[in-house]
């Protein structure tokens, strides 16, 4: 499949993945127009410095929504620490804290799926590194609802356990390095 007219991007990521959201982030054109959800795992009592340490190599804003903010181009969205982030059918974010899903909370499969059922073949999803199988259904999900489906490629990968694990349930779109999904989202077009 091979898809450009995408509406939202999704990216989950675990251990090692500060550091590649960062250089993504960091290199993403200054015109980069579509909205972008992280669901990274976080520290659940730490609140503040990952959206001041993202926002340190962003040419986009790097904000942590409120329940049932609106997505918004030019903007990048993490899921605030112990909450579950679910994107609705109307592109607005819903905050839960529901119970842990694969002891994680946000759970990057909550996040994913939920994108996945709301976008469809709108969607971009990228796993990252990571040390549990949490994303990896999210992920299928969206290979599913034929979203366009991008995992890091496990040879780059500071923990691969995450995309080796989406790797055994479905086949990507794309398995690629952090440059080369850098590359591949600056080709995008808008």
């Amino acid at each position: 499949m091979e898809c450009t007219d995408f509406k939202l991007i999704v990216v989950g990521g675990s251990a090692g993945s500060f550091s590649v959201v960062s250089h993504i982030l960091a290199g993403l054109r200054p015109d980069f127009k579509l909205p972008i959800v992280l669901s990274l795992h976080r520290l659940k009592h730490v609140r503040s410095g990952l959206v001041e340490g993202l926002s340190l190599k962003s040419k986009l804003r790097v904000i942590e929504p409120n329940d049932k903010e609106k997505l918004q181009q030019n903007t990048v969205y993490l899921a605030p620490a112990n909450y579950h982030l679910f994107v609705e059918l109307d592109g607005t974010v819903a905050l839960s804290t529901e119970e842990s899903h694969n002891h994680s909370r946000p759970s990057i499969d909550h996040t994913l799926g939920s994108a996945a059922y709301a976008y469809r073949d709108k969607l971009l999803g990228i796993l990252l590194t990571g040390a549990n199988r949490d994303g990896a259904a999210g992920m299928k999900e969206i290979a599913d609802n034929k979203g366009f489906t991008i995992v890091q490629d496990p040879l780059s990968c500071d923990i691969d356990t995450m995309p080796k694990e989406a790797l055994k349930l479905f086949r990507p779109d794309r398995l690629m390095n952090p440059e080369d999904i850098l590359h591949f989202l600056n080709a995008l077009p808008g």
